[in-house]
């Protein structure tokens, strides 16, 4: 394996995609509306049928890294495959029909440099598949450790 320069400060925003074609330019562009804007989001394709392709290209960001599976192989091997070309200081995983509220990169990334931490998980609200909140909440514990 050869060995990657990694940027710093530098997000790399790791996102599987398959058939996404009804959620991923909502979800692109709540990247693209980061207040943090040092990242690069690298969508990995997992042999969509859909529309998806057309989509993504309408982004115009040279940020934008849009790879293709060359065989279907699952939402973890893709994101390992997203992972390959990172060159963030940082790793953020994001599916393709989620979305980032504006400051979410902002804040996290801040919160891990005061506090020394080099892996941080966020709460998240539920979305229906309008984009409308169902007011469900869901976070971890407060500390993580191997176990």
């Amino acid at each position: 394996m050869e060995d990657r320069k990694v940027v710093d400060g530098l997000v790399s925003i790791i996102m599987p995609s398959w058939n996404t074609e009804r959620f991923i330019a909502e979800t692109i562009q709540s990247v693209l509306d980061q207040t943090y804007t040092n990242w690069e989001l690298i969508i990995v394709d997992d042999c969509s049928s859909d529309n998806t392709d057309e989509l993504v290209a309408s982004f115009k960001d040279e940020r934008i890294k849009y790879l293709h599976n060359e065989k279907n192989s699952g939402a973890a091997l893709t994101r390992n495959k997203a992972l390959r070309e990172a060159k963030g200081e940082w790793i953020a995983f994001l599916d393709s029909d989620d979305l980032w509220m504006p400051e979410k990169l902002e804040h996290q990334i801040d919160f891990m440099n005061k506090n020394g931490h080099s892996l941080s998980f966020t709460e998240y609200e539920k979305i229906d598949e309008d984009s409308k909140p169902l007011n469900i909440y869901v976070s971890g514990p407060d500390k993580v450790n191997k176990r």
